[in-house]
């Protein structure tokens, strides 16, 4: 068991968690199917529930549901096919907007994540301008949860859905937990949950009274989890994925864009993210890659690798441009990308943070 407590926990940590992603995803591709009931997956007697928006759950409908069983909570429920390339596609472009404050960002799935921000001022603010981020680019809404660990941030993330966010302080987290039914705690199931009702374990407060030989005896390695995160400890830190060999970002329009004069203006704003992401990474590369995907889902990469390793926004953008007047457009473009590989391993100057900077909201830790 830990020594550290949340009263000396020095970590802001968040989790973002998207808004029944898929779903969402399917609404606003089908705008004819917002704000009705939806279920991704089969409706058959075989078929199961992958997500329901949130007009569907309304009626009981959740993930995991065989679709038959959907169907009878919901007679009006419009099924639609999962279309995982379309999800991959949008979860990269937040994933990419993750980056841009933090490389320490831990996946989770293509809908959610934790990130580590502890060198921030405040992490509230900080999420508040990520979803806001994924609202504009995606059209999408994503809800937060901040705190000191993953465990408490990850708790809080469900508490203001959809759309919302809520930050849980250190002075705040005992109380908190204690009054928590312990089905919220996660990494209780609905078996776990039904042998502590039966121990006459309710709420956090009533784990809390219970041992760590007692939580152990009833609940194997379980019970030293259960001893721990009640009293708001989870030590476990924020496991970015291995070092990529290459950064990029990419951007899929709205509408569909059939002149290079748009799209050069596009690649001059996401040279400015892909700058970002290289200074928060603290790499720089010599290849530069452009992606165009066309409106048929034709995609064509162009490359070019330089004697000078690219880090400045300046810089790329003139490589990036040369690549796409490389060639005329072979169609309406619905996404454009850019990204450096060839990398290097020396650090990049890192330019101090500009719109949450450290010495800014002392009084407002989180």
């Amino acid at each position: 068991m830990s020594s550290i407590t949340p009263s000396n926990s020095h970590r802001k940590i968040i989790h973002v968690d998207m808004d029944a992603f898929f779903a969402s995803v399917e609404q606003l591709d089908h705008p004819e199917w917002s704000g009705k009931a939806l279920a991704v997956g089969g409706g058959g007697d075989r078929g199961v529930v992958a997500a329901a928006s949130y007009e569907a759950r309304k009626y009981g409908v959740r993930s995991a549901m065989n679709g038959r069983r959907a169907r009878e909570l919901c007679p009006h429920l419009i099924f639609a096919k999962p279309r995982f390339e379309r999800y991959k596609e949008i979860s990269e472009t937040i994933r990419a907007i993750f980056l841009e404050y933090t490389p320490l960002v831990e996946p989770l799935s293509l809908d959610e994540a934790y990130l580590d921000v502890s060198d921030y001022a405040s992490a509230t603010l900080v999420a508040k301008e990520i979803r806001a981020k994924i609202n504009q680019q995606t059209k999408l809404t994503a809800s937060a949860g901040i705190s000191t660990n993953k465990f408490l941030a990850k708790i809080s993330s469900d508490w203001n859905k959809p759309n919302g966010q809520k930050t849980l302080t250190p002075e705040k987290i005992i109380p908190f937990l204690e009054s928590l039914d312990v089905k919220k705690f996660h990494g209780i199931g609905k078996k776990t949950k039904l042998k502590m009702y039966h121990l006459g374990i309710y709420t956090g407060k009533d784990l809390k009274t219970h041992s760590a030989s007692f939580l152990t005896t009833h609940f194997g390695k379980a019970g030293g989890y259960y001893y721990d995160v009640v009293r708001g400890i989870h030590n476990s830190p924020v496991k970015p994925q291995r070092i990529p060999k290459s950064v990029g970002i990419e951007r899929t329009f709205s509408s569909n864009l059939s002149s290079e004069l748009f799209l050069e203006e596009k690649l001059k704003e996401l040279s400015e993210h892909l700058e970002k992401r290289l200074q928060r990474t603290k790499v720089a590369g010599k290849t530069l890659t452009l992606k165009i995907k066309y409106s048929d889902f034709v995609q064509h990469t162009r490359s070019k690798t330089g004697k000078l390793y690219l880090s400045t926004k300046e810089l790329i953008f003139e490589e990036a441009k040369t690549l796409l007047y490389q060639q005329k457009l072979l169609n309406s473009v619905r996404l454009i990308g850019i990204s450096l590989s060839n990398l290097n391993t020396k650090k990049v100057k890192q330019k101090p943070k500009e719109k949450i900077p450290k010495n800014k909201q002392l009084s407002l830790p989180f």
